[in-house]
């Protein structure tokens, strides 16, 4: 935990203090800024204060007094009901806007963790409760110059192994053409897997290979018992991403969509050029924003994106929000871009890592698009191929 850090974000949002609390690690958020045992045997519940200013406070059951002894900041104690709310009153005493694990209206359910009874109490104490979101955001998404590293060693693993998986689908489409073999969606997902363990990444489930109505269900997921054949003519997605096997690593995570020994109908070539402008408008909304040091929420690049889609008259059909914050985890704890799923107004911050992936699902075919990108200070990059054309197998 960077306790100057904290102090000095919470002074630069006129915040009072940011107080954590967990029972039975319900509160993973706060567990990792903190540093503590995410194993620890948690059975009460805990409370530490960060004021803006001063020593931080610390509140234990006196069955686990020590659990946050690795923590800098004076001890209270309890044990009834009682004296827990007493001890919370006292710690409090002097603060008002003070920030939790909480968002309005769960708009922002990430990172709402703290239940509804205890704002209910912290308020009933006079006190205002204001989002942890952004704070969060500052302390969890923004990454290192050696998770930036890992992210780019992943990226060149991935586009290299599906750049290869085009021709070996074709090797064996047309292999099995005429003949008695197959090759389906779930022989890809096992030659893709195969690849990446080689190349010494991990990932969690997936990949996602998709062959025609299959595409259209975003989080489709071929397994040995259902699995569709890839054939000459069907059209083809295919979502891969993997990280380094390292403690710190954060992942890469592409979309991109092909068809199989023909070429792409007119219908299937507007939605690819749709989908591919709005991936385009969401990129530039985010690259002027950082060039010009001007701050951007998820909900503007979502917006950005959606606009084009919507104007295009296929709004009824992007029916998940247009990118997602990229980190240890593939979903990771920083801003969305999303003004559909939720209202995501997180800062997109300078060192961060998310997606970019809008799609059209339309019911005989899907087309998504995704790339990553990184921020910096005074700039904003895709990492990655960028598809431009569908590809032909």
């Amino acid at each position: 935990m960077n306790l100057e850090a904290i102090q000095t974000a919470l002074r630069d949002n006129n915040i009072d203090g940011w107080l954590f609390y967990d029972h039975h690690h319900r509160d993973p958020i706060g567990e990792s800024i903190l540093g503590l045992d995410p194993k620890a045997h948690i059975t009460r519940r805990w409370y530490y204060f960060i004021p803006a200013t001063g020593e931080p406070r610390k509140l234990n059951h006196r069955i686990e007094q020590s659990r946050l002894d690795s923590l800098p900041g004076s001890k209270g104690m309890y044990s009834s009901w009682q004296e827990l709310r007493a001890g919370l009153k006292a710690m409090l005493t002097g603060f008002r806007r003070i920030a939790m694990q909480y968002s309005p209206n769960n708009d922002i359910m990430y990172v709402s963790m703290v239940d509804a009874g205890t704002v209910e109490f912290l308020r009933s104490l006079g006190k205002h409760i204001v989002s942890s979101a952004d704070l969060v955001s500052q302390f969890e998404a923004v990454l290192t110059e050696r998770q930036i590293a890992s992210h780019s060693v992943a990226q060149q693993v991935i586009d290299a192994i599906l750049e290869e998986g085009w021709k070996e689908i074709g090797r064996r489409v047309r292999s099995s053409d005429g003949n008695s073999g197959r090759v389906t969606e779930f022989d890809i997902v096992q030659w893709l897997s195969e690849a990446m363990r080689r190349g010494g990444l991990v990932w969690e489930n997936g990949p996602n290979v998709s062959v025609n109505a299959n595409c259209s269900d975003s989080h489709y997921e071929p397994t040995a018992d259902r699995t569709s054949e890839i054939k000459q003519g069907d059209f083809l997605l295919i979502d891969i991403w993997g990280r380094t096997d390292e403690s710190d690593s954060i992942f890469y995570d592409i979309t991109w969509t092909a068809v199989v020994g023909r070429e792409p109908s007119e219908r299937e070539q507007l939605v690819f050029e749709t989908v591919r402008n709005a991936r385009d408008a969401a990129i530039k909304a985010v690259t002027s924003a950082f060039a010009g040091n001007r701050p951007i929420c998820g909900f503007e690049a979502d917006d950005a994106a959606r606009n084009v889609i919507s104007a295009a008259g296929f709004a009824d059909y992007f029916t998940h929000r247009t990118g997602h914050n990229i980190a240890h985890e593939i979903h990771g704890p920083g801003a969305h871009l999303d003004n559909l799923e939720t209202h995501d107004e997180r800062r997109i911050l300078p060192n961060t890592c998310f997606s970019v992936e809008p799609g059209i699902y339309l019911p005989e075919f899907g087309i998504r698009s995704e790339i990553d990108m990184l921020t910096a200070p005074g700039k904003a990059w895709v990492t990655g191929n960028i598809q431009q054309e569908l590809v032909r197998i």
